[in-house]
Protein backbone atom coordinates (compact mmCIF):
# COMPACT_ATOMS: atom_id res chain seq x y z
CA UNK A 1 0.00 0.00 0.00
CA UNK A 2 2.89 2.37 0.78
CA UNK A 3 4.30 1.70 -2.68
CA UNK A 4 0.95 2.47 -4.25
CA UNK A 5 0.60 5.75 -2.31
CA UNK A 6 4.17 6.65 -3.25
CA UNK A 7 3.37 6.01 -6.90
CA UNK A 8 0.33 8.34 -6.72
CA UNK A 9 2.49 11.06 -5.14
CA UNK A 10 5.02 10.64 -7.93
CA UNK A 11 2.27 11.15 -10.54
CA UNK A 12 1.01 14.29 -8.76
CA UNK A 13 4.54 15.76 -8.64
CA UNK A 14 5.06 14.95 -12.32
CA UNK A 15 1.80 16.73 -13.29
CA UNK A 16 2.76 19.90 -11.45
CA UNK A 17 6.23 19.92 -13.03
CA UNK A 18 4.72 19.89 -16.52
CA UNK A 19 3.69 23.47 -17.39
CA UNK A 20 1.83 22.35 -20.51
CA UNK A 21 -0.34 20.01 -18.48
CA UNK A 22 -1.02 22.69 -15.91
CA UNK A 23 -2.11 25.11 -18.63
CA UNK A 24 -4.51 22.54 -20.08
CA UNK A 25 -5.84 21.67 -16.63
CA UNK A 26 -6.39 25.17 -15.25
CA UNK A 27 -5.97 27.71 -18.07
CA UNK A 28 -8.39 26.12 -20.50
CA UNK A 29 -11.37 25.97 -18.08
CA UNK A 30 -11.10 29.66 -17.15
CA UNK A 31 -10.65 30.78 -20.78
CA UNK A 32 -13.57 28.70 -22.06
CA UNK A 33 -16.02 29.63 -19.33
CA UNK A 34 -15.36 33.33 -20.00
CA UNK A 35 -15.54 32.89 -23.78
CA UNK A 36 -18.73 30.83 -23.82
CA UNK A 37 -20.34 32.91 -21.12
CA UNK A 38 -19.90 36.28 -22.84
CA UNK A 39 -19.49 35.69 -26.58
CA UNK A 40 -21.49 32.71 -27.82
CA UNK A 41 -25.11 32.95 -29.00
CA UNK A 42 -27.28 30.47 -30.89
CA UNK A 43 -30.71 29.90 -32.44
CA UNK A 44 -32.70 26.69 -32.29
CA UNK A 45 -36.21 25.40 -32.99
CA UNK A 46 -38.43 22.32 -33.29
CA UNK A 47 -39.56 21.29 -29.80
CA UNK A 48 -42.21 19.16 -28.10
CA UNK A 49 -45.00 21.04 -26.34
CA UNK A 50 -48.00 20.24 -24.14
CA UNK A 51 -51.49 21.80 -24.13
CA UNK A 52 -53.77 22.62 -21.20
CA UNK A 53 -57.09 23.33 -22.91
CA UNK A 54 -59.51 24.62 -20.26
CA UNK A 55 -62.06 25.55 -22.93
CA UNK A 56 -62.00 22.44 -25.12
CA UNK A 57 -64.19 24.15 -27.70
CA UNK A 58 -64.14 24.42 -31.49
CA UNK A 59 -61.84 27.45 -31.69
CA UNK A 60 -59.28 26.08 -29.26
CA UNK A 61 -59.23 22.73 -31.08
CA UNK A 62 -58.74 24.45 -34.44
CA UNK A 63 -55.85 26.47 -33.07
CA UNK A 64 -54.25 23.36 -31.55
CA UNK A 65 -54.52 21.66 -34.95
CA UNK A 66 -52.84 24.63 -36.60
CA UNK A 67 -49.95 24.45 -34.13
CA UNK A 68 -49.69 20.66 -34.53
CA UNK A 69 -49.57 21.05 -38.32
CA UNK A 70 -46.51 23.25 -37.99
CA UNK A 71 -43.17 21.58 -38.67
CA UNK A 72 -41.74 23.42 -35.68
CA UNK A 73 -43.93 21.90 -32.97
CA UNK A 74 -45.24 18.54 -31.87
CA UNK A 75 -48.08 18.41 -29.37
CA UNK A 76 -46.74 15.59 -27.24
CA UNK A 77 -49.11 15.72 -24.28
CA UNK A 78 -52.53 17.02 -23.26
CA UNK A 79 -52.76 18.31 -19.68
CA UNK A 80 -55.93 18.25 -17.61
CA UNK A 81 -54.68 19.69 -14.31
CA UNK A 82 -52.69 22.83 -13.52
CA UNK A 83 -50.50 20.84 -11.13
CA UNK A 84 -49.14 18.73 -14.00
CA UNK A 85 -47.34 21.68 -15.60
CA UNK A 86 -44.47 21.92 -13.13
CA UNK A 87 -43.89 18.17 -13.04
CA UNK A 88 -43.62 17.76 -16.83
CA UNK A 89 -41.19 20.67 -17.05
CA UNK A 90 -38.96 19.05 -14.43
CA UNK A 91 -38.87 15.86 -16.49
CA UNK A 92 -37.22 17.89 -19.26
CA UNK A 93 -39.04 16.40 -22.24
CA UNK A 94 -41.62 19.17 -22.75
CA UNK A 95 -40.25 22.62 -23.55
CA UNK A 96 -43.50 24.64 -23.58
CA UNK A 97 -47.10 24.48 -22.39
CA UNK A 98 -50.01 26.34 -24.01
CA UNK A 99 -52.81 27.22 -21.61
CA UNK A 100 -56.19 28.14 -23.16
CA UNK A 101 -58.51 30.08 -20.88
CA UNK A 102 -62.05 28.88 -20.17
CA UNK A 103 -64.74 29.85 -22.72
CA UNK A 104 -62.06 30.63 -25.30
CA UNK A 105 -64.41 30.55 -28.32
CA UNK A 106 -67.16 32.47 -26.50
CA UNK A 107 -64.82 35.30 -25.51
CA UNK A 108 -63.31 35.39 -28.97
CA UNK A 109 -66.66 35.75 -30.74
CA UNK A 110 -68.57 37.91 -28.23
CA UNK A 111 -65.79 40.00 -26.70
CA UNK A 112 -63.44 39.82 -29.73
CA UNK A 113 -60.50 39.00 -27.49
CA UNK A 114 -59.28 35.75 -25.90
CA UNK A 115 -56.14 34.85 -23.96
CA UNK A 116 -53.53 32.14 -24.32
CA UNK A 117 -50.69 31.69 -21.88
CA UNK A 118 -47.38 30.41 -23.26
CA UNK A 119 -45.24 28.85 -20.52
CA UNK A 120 -41.74 27.91 -21.66
CA UNK A 121 -38.73 26.15 -20.15
CA UNK A 122 -36.12 28.92 -20.25
CA UNK A 123 -33.19 26.78 -19.17
CA UNK A 124 -32.42 27.02 -22.89
CA UNK A 125 -33.17 30.71 -23.50
CA UNK A 126 -32.81 30.63 -27.28
CA UNK A 127 -35.27 27.76 -27.47
CA UNK A 128 -37.72 29.70 -25.30
CA UNK A 129 -37.50 32.78 -27.51
CA UNK A 130 -37.91 30.69 -30.65
CA UNK A 131 -41.01 29.01 -29.23
CA UNK A 132 -42.60 32.35 -28.36
CA UNK A 133 -41.79 33.86 -31.76
CA UNK A 134 -43.19 30.96 -33.78
CA UNK A 135 -46.31 30.53 -31.68
CA UNK A 136 -46.89 34.27 -31.98
CA UNK A 137 -46.58 33.99 -35.77
CA UNK A 138 -49.07 31.09 -35.86
CA UNK A 139 -51.55 33.07 -33.74
CA UNK A 140 -51.26 36.09 -36.06
CA UNK A 141 -51.80 33.91 -39.12
CA UNK A 142 -54.81 32.28 -37.48
CA UNK A 143 -56.29 35.69 -36.62
CA UNK A 144 -55.69 37.03 -40.12
CA UNK A 145 -57.59 34.14 -41.66
CA UNK A 146 -60.69 34.80 -39.55
CA UNK A 147 -60.55 38.59 -39.67
CA UNK A 148 -60.96 38.58 -43.46
CA UNK A 149 -64.53 37.34 -43.20
CA UNK A 150 -65.85 39.42 -40.27
CA UNK A 151 -66.35 43.11 -39.62
CA UNK A 152 -65.13 43.17 -36.00
CA UNK A 153 -61.62 41.70 -35.89
CA UNK A 154 -60.73 39.00 -33.41
CA UNK A 155 -57.68 39.33 -31.19
CA UNK A 156 -55.88 36.44 -29.53
CA UNK A 157 -53.69 37.83 -26.77
CA UNK A 158 -50.65 35.75 -25.82
CA UNK A 159 -49.17 36.01 -22.33
CA UNK A 160 -45.66 34.57 -21.98
CA UNK A 161 -44.09 33.11 -18.88
CA UNK A 162 -40.45 31.93 -18.68
CA UNK A 163 -39.67 29.27 -16.10
CA UNK A 164 -36.27 28.76 -14.41
CA UNK A 165 -34.62 31.60 -16.36
CA UNK A 166 -37.04 34.55 -16.61
CA UNK A 167 -34.31 36.97 -17.74
CA UNK A 168 -33.24 34.58 -20.53
CA UNK A 169 -29.56 34.63 -19.57
CA UNK A 170 -27.62 32.49 -22.05
CA UNK A 171 -24.98 31.77 -19.41
CA UNK A 172 -27.49 29.51 -17.64
CA UNK A 173 -27.15 27.21 -20.65
CA UNK A 174 -23.42 27.59 -21.25
CA UNK A 175 -22.10 27.00 -17.74
CA UNK A 176 -23.39 23.37 -17.59
CA UNK A 177 -22.21 22.80 -21.18
CA UNK A 178 -18.72 24.19 -20.62
CA UNK A 179 -18.41 22.28 -17.37
CA UNK A 180 -19.21 19.07 -19.27
CA UNK A 181 -16.65 19.83 -21.98
CA UNK A 182 -13.90 20.65 -19.50
CA UNK A 183 -14.46 17.55 -17.37
CA UNK A 184 -14.60 15.34 -20.45
CA UNK A 185 -11.43 16.71 -22.03
CA UNK A 186 -9.39 17.01 -18.83
CA UNK A 187 -10.32 13.53 -17.64
CA UNK A 188 -10.17 11.67 -20.95
CA UNK A 189 -7.44 13.58 -22.81
CA UNK A 190 -5.03 14.01 -19.91
CA UNK A 191 -5.41 10.38 -18.84
CA UNK A 192 -4.75 9.06 -22.34
CA UNK A 193 -1.72 11.35 -22.70
CA UNK A 194 -0.34 10.33 -19.31
CA UNK A 195 -0.46 6.63 -20.17
CA UNK A 196 0.80 6.99 -23.74
CA UNK A 197 3.69 9.11 -22.41
CA UNK A 198 4.90 6.09 -20.44
CA UNK A 199 4.45 3.86 -23.49
CA UNK A 200 6.17 6.33 -25.79
CA UNK A 201 9.33 6.68 -23.68
CA UNK A 202 9.38 2.98 -22.82
CA UNK A 203 8.80 3.20 -19.07
CA UNK A 204 5.41 1.44 -19.04
CA UNK A 205 7.14 -1.94 -19.20
CA UNK A 206 9.27 -0.97 -16.22
CA UNK A 207 6.16 -0.08 -14.24
CA UNK A 208 4.50 -3.36 -15.15
CA UNK A 209 7.43 -5.46 -13.89
CA UNK A 210 7.41 -3.56 -10.59
CA UNK A 211 5.70 -5.02 -7.49
CA UNK A 212 2.56 -3.07 -8.44
CA UNK A 213 -0.06 -5.05 -10.29
CA UNK A 214 -1.14 -3.79 -13.76
CA UNK A 215 -4.52 -2.54 -12.53
CA UNK A 216 -2.74 -0.63 -9.74
CA UNK A 217 -0.49 1.03 -12.31
CA UNK A 218 -3.48 2.14 -14.37
CA UNK A 219 -5.39 3.22 -11.27
CA UNK A 220 -2.39 5.15 -10.03
CA UNK A 221 -2.10 6.95 -13.37
CA UNK A 222 -5.72 8.10 -13.40
CA UNK A 223 -6.28 8.64 -9.66
CA UNK A 224 -4.81 12.18 -9.51
CA UNK A 225 -7.03 13.34 -12.38
CA UNK A 226 -10.15 12.61 -10.35
CA UNK A 227 -9.13 15.26 -7.84
CA UNK A 228 -7.93 17.67 -10.53
CA UNK A 229 -11.25 17.33 -12.37
CA UNK A 230 -13.16 17.96 -9.15
CA UNK A 231 -11.11 21.13 -8.63
CA UNK A 232 -11.97 22.22 -12.18
CA UNK A 233 -15.66 21.60 -11.52
CA UNK A 234 -15.51 23.68 -8.35
CA UNK A 235 -13.71 26.52 -10.18
CA UNK A 236 -16.34 26.57 -12.94
CA UNK A 237 -19.22 26.54 -10.45
CA UNK A 238 -17.68 29.32 -8.33
CA UNK A 239 -17.11 31.47 -11.44
CA UNK A 240 -20.64 30.76 -12.61
CA UNK A 241 -22.13 31.75 -9.27
CA UNK A 242 -20.13 34.90 -8.56
CA UNK A 243 -19.42 36.22 -12.08
CA UNK A 244 -22.51 35.22 -14.04
CA UNK A 245 -25.09 34.76 -11.26
CA UNK A 246 -25.69 31.08 -12.01
CA UNK A 247 -28.35 29.67 -9.64
CA UNK A 248 -28.08 26.46 -7.65
CA UNK A 249 -31.59 25.19 -6.91
CA UNK A 250 -30.72 21.57 -6.13
CA UNK A 251 -28.46 19.76 -3.69
CA UNK A 252 -24.68 20.10 -3.77
CA UNK A 253 -24.22 16.50 -2.63
CA UNK A 254 -26.16 15.08 -5.58
CA UNK A 255 -24.34 17.41 -7.97
CA UNK A 256 -21.00 16.25 -6.59
CA UNK A 257 -21.85 12.55 -6.83
CA UNK A 258 -23.15 12.90 -10.39
CA UNK A 259 -20.02 14.84 -11.37
CA UNK A 260 -17.73 12.16 -9.93
CA UNK A 261 -19.70 9.51 -11.86
CA UNK A 262 -19.23 11.47 -15.09
CA UNK A 263 -15.53 12.03 -14.35
CA UNK A 264 -15.00 8.29 -13.86
CA UNK A 265 -16.71 7.57 -17.19
CA UNK A 266 -14.44 10.10 -18.92
CA UNK A 267 -11.37 8.57 -17.28
CA UNK A 268 -12.38 5.15 -18.58
CA UNK A 269 -12.69 6.67 -22.06
CA UNK A 270 -9.18 8.07 -21.66
CA UNK A 271 -7.84 4.60 -20.89
CA UNK A 272 -9.57 3.25 -24.00
CA UNK A 273 -7.98 5.97 -26.12
CA UNK A 274 -4.56 5.09 -24.73
CA UNK A 275 -4.96 1.46 -25.86
CA UNK A 276 -5.07 2.53 -29.52
CA UNK A 277 -2.53 5.35 -29.24
CA UNK A 278 1.21 4.86 -29.31
CA UNK A 279 2.16 8.54 -28.95
CA UNK A 280 0.94 11.52 -26.96
CA UNK A 281 0.18 13.42 -30.15
CA UNK A 282 -2.08 10.64 -31.42
CA UNK A 283 -3.87 10.44 -28.09
CA UNK A 284 -4.42 14.20 -28.04
CA UNK A 285 -5.79 14.28 -31.59
CA UNK A 286 -8.18 11.39 -30.92
CA UNK A 287 -9.36 13.05 -27.72
CA UNK A 288 -9.94 16.41 -29.36
CA UNK A 289 -11.57 15.14 -32.54
CA UNK A 290 -13.34 12.13 -31.05
CA UNK A 291 -14.63 13.78 -27.89
CA UNK A 292 -14.67 17.55 -28.27
CA UNK A 293 -16.74 17.81 -31.46
CA UNK A 294 -19.37 15.21 -30.46
CA UNK A 295 -19.78 16.82 -27.05
CA UNK A 296 -20.32 20.28 -28.57
CA UNK A 297 -22.45 19.26 -31.55
CA UNK A 298 -24.42 16.21 -30.41
CA UNK A 299 -24.88 16.48 -26.65
CA UNK A 300 -27.57 19.15 -26.73
CA UNK A 301 -25.16 21.72 -25.32
CA UNK A 302 -25.67 24.20 -28.19
CA UNK A 303 -28.03 22.54 -30.66
CA UNK A 304 -31.29 20.87 -29.57
CA UNK A 305 -31.27 17.12 -30.04
CA UNK A 306 -34.93 17.15 -31.14
CA UNK A 307 -34.03 19.17 -34.24
CA UNK A 308 -31.36 16.71 -35.37
CA UNK A 309 -31.89 13.87 -37.86
CA UNK A 310 -32.86 10.54 -36.31
CA UNK A 311 -29.43 9.04 -36.94
CA UNK A 312 -27.69 11.86 -35.08
CA UNK A 313 -30.23 11.62 -32.28
CA UNK A 314 -29.21 7.99 -31.84
CA UNK A 315 -25.53 8.92 -31.63
CA UNK A 316 -26.29 11.70 -29.18
CA UNK A 317 -27.88 9.16 -26.84
CA UNK A 318 -24.67 7.13 -26.61
CA UNK A 319 -22.59 10.14 -25.60
CA UNK A 320 -22.22 10.35 -21.79
CA UNK A 321 -22.12 14.14 -21.95
CA UNK A 322 -25.72 14.22 -23.22
CA UNK A 323 -27.04 12.71 -20.01
CA UNK A 324 -24.69 14.68 -17.77
CA UNK A 325 -25.90 17.99 -19.23
CA UNK A 326 -29.51 16.98 -18.54
CA UNK A 327 -28.52 16.12 -14.97
CA UNK A 328 -26.67 19.41 -14.46
CA UNK A 329 -29.56 21.53 -15.71
CA UNK A 330 -32.03 19.54 -13.68
CA UNK A 331 -30.10 20.01 -10.43
CA UNK A 332 -28.82 23.55 -10.92
CA UNK A 333 -31.78 25.25 -12.61
CA UNK A 334 -34.85 23.17 -11.76
CA UNK A 335 -33.85 21.90 -8.33
CA UNK A 336 -34.91 18.31 -9.05
CA UNK A 337 -33.50 15.30 -7.22
CA UNK A 338 -32.71 11.69 -7.91
CA UNK A 339 -36.45 10.87 -8.02
CA UNK A 340 -36.61 12.72 -11.37
CA UNK A 341 -33.06 12.10 -12.62
CA UNK A 342 -32.85 8.39 -11.82
CA UNK A 343 -33.12 7.33 -15.47
CA UNK A 344 -30.31 9.63 -16.64
CA UNK A 345 -28.17 8.58 -13.67
CA UNK A 346 -28.75 4.89 -14.38
CA UNK A 347 -27.83 5.34 -18.05
CA UNK A 348 -24.66 7.24 -17.14
CA UNK A 349 -23.75 4.58 -14.56
CA UNK A 350 -24.28 1.82 -17.14
CA UNK A 351 -22.06 3.61 -19.65
CA UNK A 352 -19.39 4.13 -17.00
CA UNK A 353 -19.45 0.46 -16.03
CA UNK A 354 -19.23 -0.57 -19.69
CA UNK A 355 -16.22 1.69 -20.34
CA UNK A 356 -14.45 0.45 -17.21
CA UNK A 357 -14.96 -3.23 -18.06
CA UNK A 358 -13.89 -2.68 -21.67
CA UNK A 359 -10.84 -0.69 -20.56
CA UNK A 360 -9.72 -3.40 -18.14
CA UNK A 361 -10.20 -6.06 -20.81
CA UNK A 362 -8.23 -4.11 -23.39
CA UNK A 363 -5.37 -3.46 -21.01
CA UNK A 364 -5.21 -7.07 -19.91
CA UNK A 365 -4.68 -8.05 -23.52
CA UNK A 366 -2.20 -5.28 -24.21
CA UNK A 367 -0.18 -5.03 -21.03
CA UNK A 368 -0.10 -8.43 -19.32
Amino acid sequence: MKRFIGFIKKEIYHIFRDRRSLFILFGMPIAQILLFGFAVTNEINNVKIAVFDKANDIESQKLIQNISASTYFEVDKMIYDQKEIESIFKQGKIKAVLVFESDFAKKLTKESIANIQIITDATEPNTAMTINNYIGAILQKYQAGYNKTIQMPYQIKAETKMLYNPELKSVFMFVPGVMTIILMLVSAMMTSISITREKEIGTMEILLVSPLKPFQVILGKVFPYIFLSIINAIVILVMGFFIFGMPMQGGFLLLGLESVLFIVSALALGILISTISETQQTAMMISLMGLLLPVILLSGFIFPIASMPKALQFFSNIIPATWYIIILKGIMLKGVGIAVLWKETLILFGMTLFFIVLSIKKYKIRLE
